[in-house]
């Protein structure tokens, strides 16, 4: 493991287990960071931390987690916290779409999936670890999240997972203006295409 610009750092990263979310948890690793994959997949997350700990040092743990879920997060906590003693980073990466169609024939589950695994998700995350760590333990921290140039530039035929983007901007818009006197960052990234899936 280097000793790069993320040395020492400990950061969860959520749909960790393909794509953006194990290129995110993979760089991470490069730079210094202990980085743990949550993921509903299993044994490809298992297979993400087994290949970014087979780099040197170890330093990645696999939890299975449903980030829609508050129990998930906080097993996640303590589970980051007995691994590593300590948590710096959550990038909130684990995000739903559905195939592009009318907006009239998307269906109420479909539009259910993506608020949930969109937008939901980072409130679940914000409300147990802003009090059950940063705000408890007057640490800083940065959290990420990964959202989408959708939420600016809105494509047709994709309303609800766009709506659901621009909301995650907002709200980690308004999440910086009241957590950055406590020394904790938000910060919203949009990607518009990746060398991986999705």
């Amino acid at each position: 493991m280097s000793t790069g610009r993320l040395h020492g750092k400990v950061a969860i990263v959520t749909g960790a287990a393909s794509g953006f979310g194990r290129g995110i948890a993979e760089k991470f690793f490069q730079e210094g960071a202990r980085v743990i994959i949550a993921d509903l997949a299993q044994e490809a997350g298992q297979s993400a931390a087994s290949h970014i700990a087979g780099r040197g040092g170890g330093d990645a743990l696999f939890v299975k987690a449903d980030v829609t879920r508050r129990s998930d997060w906080v097993k996640l906590l303590a589970e980051t916290l007995q691994a590593f003693g300590r948590l710096d980073i959550v990038v909130n990466n684990a995000g739903a779409a559905y195939v592009n169609k009318a907006t009239e024939h998307v269906t109420e589950a479909e539009f259910d999936l993506v608020f949930s695994v969109n937008v939901k998700s980072v409130y679940v995350c914000t409300s147990v670890l802003l009090p059950g760590y940063f705000l408890k333990e007057r640490r800083p921290g940065c959290f990420i999240q990964v959202a989408s140039t959708a939420a600016e530039r809105p494509r047709p035929r994709l309303t609800w997972y766009n709506a659901s983007k621009g909301a995650v901007v907002t709200a980690t818009k308004s999440l910086a203006l009241e957590y950055g006197p406590h020394e904790i960052r938000f910060n919203a990234v949009s990607p518009v295409l990746g060398s991986t899936g999705m």
